[in-house]
């Protein structure tokens, strides 16, 4: 089945059409949710969550602004951070275990294994060192331009205009 006819078949909300969806995507959101959220069990709720959102919403799904991989991957990334911007997230943080830290350490910094996980490291490793760091910053580890800006001690104005002109790289190498 293309993605196309299975698209007519979501909008119809068939639900054999959405386990298909997620045979096909979940795998691949998933490891991107779970860069950004280090637990595996609240990256599976974060998952569930993504998928929710994708059958509550895909009438707002707008072809001609977009992939449709592009849109459910934005929403996995909104509803990670989202989750990692939670009270109840933060608080639950608070009492990790050492494990966890010896996990962060291990892989804190590695942007290539990030990078892995959606399958666009050799395309990054072709822009400049400035916008993969830019990447690493706000679609990898979660933060929002301003904090970016703080990190970097950048104006936002130029983090924005550097992030746009990094993705507009990225889509010429990407050819899309």
């Amino acid at each position: 089945m293309s993605q196309e006819e299975l698209l007519v078949l979501i909008y119809k909300k068939d639900e054999k059409a959405f386990t298909h969806l997620y045979d096909m995507y979940s795998k691949s959101l998933f490891s991107v949710i779970h860069v950004l959220i280090k637990n595996r069990e609240e990256a599976e709720d974060v998952l569930q969550d993504v998928f929710v959102k994708i059958w509550k919403n895909i009438d707002s799904y707008n072809e001609s602004k977009g992939r449709f991989y592009t849109w459910i991957l934005n929403i996995a990334r909104n509803t990670s951070i989202d989750k990692l911007r939670s009270k109840n997230f933060n608080n639950s943080q608070k009492n990790l275990s050492s494990d966890n830290f010896v996990n962060l350490l291990d892989d804190s910094n590695k942007l290539s294994n990030k990078l892995d996980a959606i399958g666009i490291q050799e395309f990054v490793k072709k822009l400049k060192p400035k916008c993969i760091e830019i990447i690493n910053l706000l679609f990898f580890k979660g933060y929002t331009q301003q904090e970016a800006s703080e990190e970097l001690a950048l104006p936002l104005g130029t983090i924005k205009t550097q992030n746009r002109n990094c993705i507009n790289d990225l889509r010429n190498y990407l050819k899309i």
